[in-house]
């Protein structure tokens, strides 16, 4: 097979029987990384994610779990097989990509193609700890290429678990939207995919835990909604409990409880668990423990409160940058930006705000939210002076990529920018007219075509004024002048240390400091265990 039967892990030489469908039919050197499955390195045809956050091509997941082998990957990290949900956002992705470059569409590769590379790994790496095996019946099936999103499936397989575990009761029930009738015969599949149905090897419990455990698992609605009062009240403010009462029992519980028909339970989970993910070492696991599509469900179709909630979570959990990736690819970004639009909350779009300035600081998220129509929402709501400081510090991530930079330009971005500075003056609030100064210096870096925009709109004399100013801190004239130096054409190109440093400086300016967002203990934040 030569150089096509190279991949990221190591060589091996593909059998003469192999079906053409093993060969890439790409350039490898040309294609995102991203796109390649980690396993064979090939373009995915049917791309999913696994429960440790990574894509994999479904067949190499497959394989790997018939034949017990978890491999480990070049950062040293061994995936979590045990649940697998189709990434449909990928795939989309993946064949826009390959219209655009006019390469052929992916296709799964052959099984025993793949078999014998990871049978190749496997005796390179022999199995010890951490490799473990996982039963085939675990594995989802693939979703039709019509269904609305990756998580409609499972969705739909926990709501009926739910449904089928809570009795007759006078709350009032959440309205959910209906699924098609032929979904129905693949839901007893799929069930067991968020469930675990051995606790034998897990720790004892501490009496703390086992209150709330026979509560939580009990078919009664009474002893839900008592249980996750008394989970909500533990962990309010207890950082010890927090961390003692997030395992894998008590999360395995809340996975059917907040998505449950019932507001008061589904309202009171929500809020158990923005709880628990206020401490770092919880954040991994809950998104681990596939939380992040329930989340979306109950953002796209719970009760007002318990969407709130909801975003406080997704807000305290896309601060940990390993999550980053995995919320967005799950498909976060268009529900909070509805959420960000819409909700009848002040808390829930403040929330909302920071949790899609979280997931921005990396391109992919970046990406997303241009195509999702982030850019012309986000300069109508500074028009309209919404929640400005927050979404220009949003729109400075943007104008980073070039596709968020050309939907700016694009929009009338620059007059709008400008416009809101010249009808702020001197005494609107520091850090948005700092934000908005820093917009359009992101927007400047090397970008012919602003000046003439700026030209244009008249910033020039805005920023004089600026500048000349006796009133505004020296952050915003420096930032104000390099805008004006980029106008006269002798701006220079500000290195990556450069523009964190720009970034970091209006985070502080704003009171949203990276390390008062890892720490998640700023006051005011409505995730800061007050619920």
């Amino acid at each position: 097979m030569g150089e096509t039967g190279r991949h990221k892990w190591f060589s091996f030489h593909h059998h003469r029987s192999a079906s053409a469908t093993s060969r890439p039919q790409h350039n490898p050197g040309e294609t995102p990384t991203e796109f390649l499955c980690p396993i064979t390195g090939f373009l995915m045809s049917d791309p999913v994610v696994v429960a440790s956050g990574q894509t994999f091509e479904r067949i190499s997941v497959q394989v790997c779990r018939n034949l017990g082998f978890a491999p480990k990957l070049n950062d040293g990290s061994q995936p979590d097989l045990s649940t697998v949900i189709p990434n449909l956002a990928m795939k989309s992705t993946i064949l826009s990509w390959c219209n655009r470059k006019k390469v052929e569409h992916p296709r799964p590769p052959d099984y025993a193609y793949v078999e014998g590379v990871v049978r190749a790994r496997m005796d390179k790496e022999p199995p010890g700890t951490g490799n473990r095996v996982v039963a085939r019946s675990e594995i989802l099936p693939p979703v039709a290429e019509n269904s609305p999103s990756d998580y409609d499936s499972v969705m739909g397989a926990i709501r009926s678990r739910s449904r089928n575990s809570i009795s007759s009761s006078t709350s009032l029930p959440l309205h959910h939207h209906h699924r098609p009738s032929s979904e129905a015969e693949n839901l007893n599949r799929i069930q067991s995919s968020f469930s675990t149905s051995d606790y034998s090897s897990f720790p004892p419990m501490s009496e703390e835990e086992e209150e709330i455990y026979n509560k939580l698992r009990s078919a009664n609605t009474v002893d839900h909604e008592q249980g996750l009062i008394l989970l909500r009240k533990k962990t309010r403010t207890s950082e010890s409990s927090r961390v003692s009462l997030c395992t894998d029992r008590i999360l395995s519980l809340l996975r059917s409880l907040i998505v449950s028909r019932y507001n008061i339970v589904q309202t009171n989970a929500a809020a158990s668990l923005v709880n628990l993910s206020l401490e770092k070492p919880n954040k991994l696991k809950i998104v681990r423990s596939g939380f992040v599509p329930l989340l979306i469900d109950v953002l796209k179709s719970g009760s007002t409160e318990a969407q709130e909630h909801v975003v406080g979570a997704l807000f305290s959990l896309a601060v940990e940058e390993e999550n980053k990736m995995v919320i967005g690819v799950l498909g976060a970004v268009e529900p909070l930006l509805h959420a960000l639009r819409s909700s009848e909350s002040e808390r829930a779009r403040q929330d909302a705000a920071l949790a899609l300035y979280h997931l921005s600081l990396i391109p992919n998220n970046r990406t997303r939210l241009v195509r999702a129509g982030a850019v012309p929402m986000m300069l109508a709501m500074v028009r309209s002076g919404e929640s400005a400081s927050r979404i220009l510090l949003l729109l400075c991530n943007l104008a980073a990529c070039s596709e968020g930079k050309g939907a700016m330009l694009d929009g009338n971005g620059v007059a709008i920018l400008v416009g809101k500075l010249r009808e702020g003056g001197a005494g609107s609030e520091e850090a948005a007219r700092e934000n908005c100064v820093g917009a359009l210096l992101t927007l400047s870096a090397g970008n012919m075509r602003f000046r003439g925009l700026a030209s244009e709109a008249g910033a020039e004399e805005v920023l004089t004024d600026i500048v000349e100013s006796e009133s505004g801190s020296e952050r915003l004239k420096e930032k104000a002048g390099k805008v004006l130096q980029a106008m006269r054409g002798g701006e220079r190109e500000f290195g990556e240390g450069a523009e964190a440093r720009e970034w970091n400086r209006m985070l502080e300016a704003s009171g949203l400091s990276r390390s008062q967002f890892q720490g998640g203990q700023k006051e005011g934040f409505a995730y800061s265990s007050q619920f």
